[in-house]
């Protein structure tokens, strides 16, 4: 029988197995605990972040909206139909979603090309404005817009695809048909005429495909006005 020393050794034992026994389920019970709470804080930091991203000022445009560029223009355009000159229009989101184009949140780099663009009217030239599809508010700016008033048209896409006069004058909200300019309209000894390079073009002129270093004219007036259209543009170093 064992001594009461020894009874005394034995509880004492076992009470401290208990206790590491207790102290073992406390620790994985804590490591449980901040397991799933770290991974539940851990998602929502990533859910907070992807909110703050996808809320910024033309985010996602770049990347969500690219493929909605269509790689077959329109070959028509809608607008104003008021007499020149024609100012940027007040909405240029709107516009360029009109045109079937995405606000991107940067500029493209997979297609770079410039077109130039003249709008003669009873032979005086009508500028084309600075920022046509760029919304500097919204912080977006379409594959197809103009930086200033030299009338070079910026293709800057990240998708491959064909880009439109008429898209173009759909973003500037300017009508553009066979026989229409805005508030132009041939007949009573007036003509419209488009060029590209030099050349009559056939048909109407919101289907001009615009390439690399066209240079594209619409001339509006008496036929002998139509005599000399603008052939070429001297591109500046880099376009």
């Amino acid at each position: 029988m064992p001594s009461q020393h020894q009874s005394r050794k034995v509880r004492a034992e076992a009470a401290r197995a208990a206790m590491q026994r207790a102290r073992r389920r406390e620790r994985r019970q804590h490591q449980l605990f901040w397991g799933i709470g770290g991974g539940l804080v851990a998602a929502l930091l990533i859910a907070v972040a992807l909110v703050v991203v996808l809320n910024r000022p033309g985010a996602g445009a770049g990347t969500a909206a690219a493929p909605a560029i269509p790689a077959t223009p329109p070959a028509t355009a809608e607008g104003r139909t008021d007499q020149p000159p024609w100012p940027v229009p007040a909405d240029p989101t709107a516009r360029v979603r009109a045109a079937g184009l995405p606000m991107l949140g940067a500029e493209g780099t997979v297609e770079h090309i410039h077109a130039h663009l003249d709008v003669i009217v009873d032979g005086k030239p009508v500028p084309v404005p600075a920022e046509v599809g760029i919304d500097e508010a919204g912080g977006g700016i379409s594959p197809l817009h103009t930086h200033d008033t030299t009338g070079v048209l910026h293709i800057e896409s990240p998708v491959k695809a064909d880009f439109s006069l008429g898209q173009f004058f759909t973003e500037w909200q300017v009508a553009l048909s066979q026989n229409q300019l805005g508030g132009l309209t041939a007949g009573d000894g007036k003509v419209l005429r488009a060029y590209v390079n030099g050349t009559p073009y056939s048909g109407d002129p919101a289907g001009i495909v615009l390439h690399a270093h066209d240079e594209v004219a619409l001339v509006y007036g008496t036929p002998d006005q139509q005599a000399n259209p603008p052939s070429s543009y001297t591109f500046p170093d880099g376009l």
